[in-house]
């Protein structure tokens, strides 16, 4: 398969190690790219609600190929999320191609552009972490039960059903807090004199152009794994959302099992592996 080449890609929110996940198709698209710099934009992989029982290798494979690129020369800059916050203990490290971070400026083209996962603006993780935890567990669990209901739709050839999306358009909540997350990351994106800033967290994947009164910046968010199979391309001093196609009936591989939370035999076969 001939791969495209790009100058940068993001991904976030993909939740490795829940049933909600896309590996399989996330595999399928990272086979078609060669991109010089690659951001994981937190949430890769999900150690709030990593299972023993549950870490399929299809998972394991999107690990094993996230690593296989700094082994190949591409930059890999892996920004830690609240889902994967356990990580932040081992913030600004460097192997090689490898770096784990909180945050990541670049400039591209003459531009500032600033990524991290925007974690920092939702007060429900950090004053009620144990709210947000069992958020996530339901959000996981409301993922599976959709594959299923879209499962019989299609069988009786109807349209697919976002029950998720349908709940975040309806509770006026949800359209607020996105919208005060988006409007929190430009207007310090802008105080900053930041000419991209790049999220992800609220799996919206979106590009829009802010203005305010200071000034204006590009807002850009990545999406997710879980629901919409999205990333942010870079190239040719162009921003573009990649939508990948879900594809229906995917059988999972057996799972891994997995004795310690990302052991160190894990790790081991990880960064050693052919």
């Amino acid at each position: 398969m001939k791969k495209r080449n790009i100058e940068i890609c993001v991904i976030s929110d993909v939740h490795l190690g829940t049933y909600g996940c896309h590996a399989t198709e996330l595999l399928h698209y990272l086979d078609t790219i060669k991109p010089k710099i690659l951001i994981l934009n937190g949430d890769i992989i999900d150690i709030w609600q990593f299972r023993k029982s549950y870490f399929p290798k299809s998972h394991l494979k999107v690990v094993k190929k996230l690593i296989s690129f700094a082994s190949k020369g591409t930059k890999v800059y892996y920004i830690t999320g609240n889902h994967d916050e356990m990580l932040r203990k081992f913030s600004d490290t460097h192997m090689g191609h490898f770096s784990l971070i909180d945050k990541l400026v670049l400039e591209l083209d003459g531009k500032k552009a600033w990524f991290f996962h925007g974690d920092v603006f939702d007060s429900s993780v950090h004053s009620a972490k144990w709210i947000a935890k069992l958020g996530g567990y339901g959000y996981d669990y409301l993922i599976l039960l959709n594959r299923f209901i879209n499962w019989c739709l299609l069988k009786f050839g109807k349209e697919p059903y976002s029950l998720s999306k349908k709940i975040k358009g309806s509770v006026k909540k949800a359209v607020k807090f996105i919208s005060d997350f988006e409007t929190t990351a430009t207007e310090i994106a802008i105080e900053n004199n930041y000419d991209f800033v790049c999220c992800g967290h609220i799996h919206e994947p979106k590009i829009i152009q802010q203005d305010t009164k200071k000034g204006s910046t590009l807002y850009l968010n990545s999406g997710d794994w879980i629901e919409n199979l999205t990333a942010l391309e870079y190239h040719k001093k162009q921003w573009k959302i990649y939508y990948h196609e879900k594809m229906e009936n995917v059988i999972e591989d057996e799972p891994v099992e997995i004795h310690h939370n990302l052991s160190s035999e894990l790790i081991d076969s990880l960064l050693f592996s052919e």
